[in-house]
């Protein structure tokens, strides 16, 4: 039995078919001349809360034909034993690219490990260098969940050049990222933040809000211009009166369904294709790779 779509919802599941087949057409054509590194999992400590991404991962990496290599550190592995494996695997032909899962340890200091990722291994997009070259307008290896942000607005059909665009939450792996990578493409970008007098203020003339703060319900119907579109970032956990746990996103969904074009919903919305995105990071690697002459 299948369970029908709500219309009003703009789902990630046809978007994440679509980039994966686009990506195992670019790896099979790559791997007729070189052989296919292997994707590179990296989980230190426990990695319980993170384990359902990881699998999400492995399948993905399966589809376009990648090799998925999921290693699991201790827990009290120093900050820089953790960075001279990382470092080894820059050096490891084999090792077409590196996730570093989150979180880590409270000891770690994940930054610094993601600085130690080359540039071209990262295929997460996180490293320094990745994110900065977005100023630039370079946005080969982006960070995934801006990047699939991007892809959720495409595909509404909207045109991105000259719409006004809210982000609500200005983090370094997605809402400054995001805004660079909106305005690269023509769109009038405004980020609020924790200090924004009146987010709704701003909110209510967008054309495109995409939130990501980590405040369940924080966007609600009143704060959304009729026929705007929503790209719900946030993922939280929250406990239901009967006691049963569920993921909602940082929007009141249903609501601003009632009054948006297009609402993503939480879970299914931005998160598959957020997997999608890595997939086509890492063939983008693969081919610089190759003509670095890496590999």
């Amino acid at each position: 039995m299948t369970t029908q779509r709500d219309p009003r919802l703009l789902y990630g599941a046809d978007i994440r078919k679509r980039i994966l087949d686009d990506v195992a057409r670019d790896i099979d054509r790559l791997a007729k001349s070189r052989r296919v590194g292997r994707l590179v999992s990296v989980g230190i400590g426990d990695i319980e809360e993170i384990a359902v991404y990881i699998r999400g991962q492995a399948r993905a990496a399966a589809v376009v034909g990648l090799p998925f290599d999921e290693q699991h550190w201790p827990a009290d592995l120093t900050q820089d034993e953790c960075k001279r494996r990382l470092v080894e695997m820059n050096d490891d032909p084999d090792v077409l690219g590196v996730i570093l899962q989150r979180p880590v340890p409270a000891h770690i200091n994940v930054r610094s490990l993601q600085s130690a990722i080359h540039p071209l291994k990262d295929v997460e997009g996180m490293n320094p260098a990745s994110i900065g070259n977005i100023v630039y307008n370079q946005m080969a290896l982006a960070p995934c969940t801006a990047a699939a942000s991007v892809e959720m607005i495409r595909a509404t059909g909207m045109q991105i050049k000259g719409m006004e665009v809210v982000v609500v939450g200005h983090s370094e792996i997605v809402g400054k990222p995001v805004a660079f990578m909106l305005m690269a493409e023509g769109a009038t970008v405004t980020v609020c933040h924790h200090m924004t007098r009146s987010v709704a203020a701003h909110t209510r003339r967008a054309d495109v809000v995409l939130v990501a703060v980590g405040v369940p319900g924080l966007l609600t119907a009143d704060m959304v211009k009729p026929g705007a579109a929503v790209i719900d970032i946030g993922i939280n956990q929250i406990t239901d009166a009967d006691g049963k746990n569920r993921i909602v996103g940082d929007a009141d969904t249903m609501a601003v369904a009632d009054v948006a074009s297009w609402t993503t919903p939480v879970p299914g919305g931005v998160g598959p294709v957020t997997v999608s995105m890595l997939m086509r990071n890492a063939a983008v690697a693969f081919e610089k790779q190759i003509d670095l002459g890496w590999i």
